[in-house]
């Protein structure tokens, strides 16, 4: 008999936009800690709703909310577009230099994701844009200075929080200052370790001040702290995320498709180390093989109980939409009001 607690590390995408059986299966099986939904999965707003009502409905009565997730940023990053807002990205956002905006900004879009369905956002970008030819970070980060880029996202944060969905930094401990895209290959920053303290890390030491429930971690190689990427080093998710930023919420992995690791490693590999390491849950959001392949490694993996634990915990914070609730709630929303609030960040 399989240990469902292997599944309930994993976050899982898929093909569609129905959600397949064997998934809502998993789901009424407890064998899932949530899903991610991309574009691909996502139709008109009553299409969507629908869509995460089944993933929410599938869910044990007795048991957490599940994790129903969606990358939202804004900008390139934003999954849900029209007739919903079309938010400008993060950087025009913190360049109005007012906080009050953006705690509103993320509220207002932490608000469009919950009429729908969705209780997690992998928002914010903590990263410090630091590298100007960097492919994959750039204008979805809050700045390309320390402190614009720490305070202006974590007043985002707050934003989203107050709408009841639950935000999570990333990309730890910091992909700002890469020339690759970890989709595409192994990026690597060549900072010192004073370098990589002072800038890179500060945000997500504020973000574990501040509480922040869930930490993505970086496909990236910093040699001057390990040897191994970050979302296989225990260095950075063990002895500097938890033991000296006092991190106590939920680290989750980057997607495993990612090149940057399943070109280089077999995703047995990669997350018997990744959860060995520190990590707590892993995001494999298309390939059915890695997502069996992963399940499969994890049964018996050292931590499995403890991060299973977490897993838990943080699902027990997620709202559970009203299972009466109409698949057309997002009309009530003040839409003409946040067309306005991006409008000003556009300007």
């Amino acid at each position: 008999m399989t240990d469902a607690r292997a599944g309930e590390l994993i976050i899982f995408g898929f093909e569609g936009r129905t959600a397949p059986p064997d998934l809502l299966a998993r789901i009424a099986d407890g064998r899932a800690a949530g899903v991610i939904l991309f574009a691909r999965n996502l139709g008109a707003p009553d299409e969507i709703a629908a869509l995460t009502r089944a993933l929410h409905d599938a869910t044990p009565g007795d048991g957490p909310p599940i994790i129903v997730s969606v990358d939202q940023e804004g900008g390139r990053v934003q999954r849900i577009k029209q007739p919903l807002t079309l938010w400008p990205a993060m950087a025009r956002v913190a360049a109005v230099g007012d906080l009050a905006y953006t705690e509103a900004v993320g509220r207002a879009m932490g608000l469009e994701v919950a009429a729908l369905g969705f209780n997690v956002d992998y928002a914010p970008v903590l990263d410090v844009h630091t590298h100007p030819a960097n492919p994959i970070i750039g204008d979805r980060a809050f700045g390309t200075e320390l402190v614009a880029a720490a305070t202006q996202a974590l007043a985002f944060w707050r934003g989203l929080e107050s709408a009841g969905v639950r935000g999570c930094g990333k990309h730890f401990p910091g992909h700002g200052d890469t020339a690759t895209d970890s989709h595409l290959e192994l990026p690597r920053v060549d900072a010192d370790e004073a370098r990589l303290r002072s800038t890179e890390l500060r945000p997500f030491a504020e973000a574990a001040r501040a509480r922040v429930p869930m930490l993505m971690t970086a496909h990236v190689l910093y040699p001057a702290i390990d040897d191994a990427p970050a979302t296989l080093s225990r260095r950075w998710l063990h002895t500097i995320a938890r033991e000296e930023l006092g991190y106590e919420g939920l680290i989750v992995s980057d997607d495993l498709d990612m090149k940057a690791v399943a070109d280089r490693w077999p995703v047995r590999d990669v997350v018997v180390r990744s959860l060995a390491a520190g990590c707590d849950c892993f995001l494999a959001c298309r390939n059915p093989t890695i997502q069996a392949e992963a399940e499969a490694a994890l049964e018996g993996a050292p931590r499995l109980a403890a991060a299973a634990e977490r897993v838990r915990a943080f699902r027990a914070t997620l709202r559970r939409p009203d299972a009466t609730a109409a698949v057309d709630a997002w009309r009530s929303l003040p839409l003409a009001e946040h067309a306005r609030l991006a409008a000003r960040a556009a300007s």
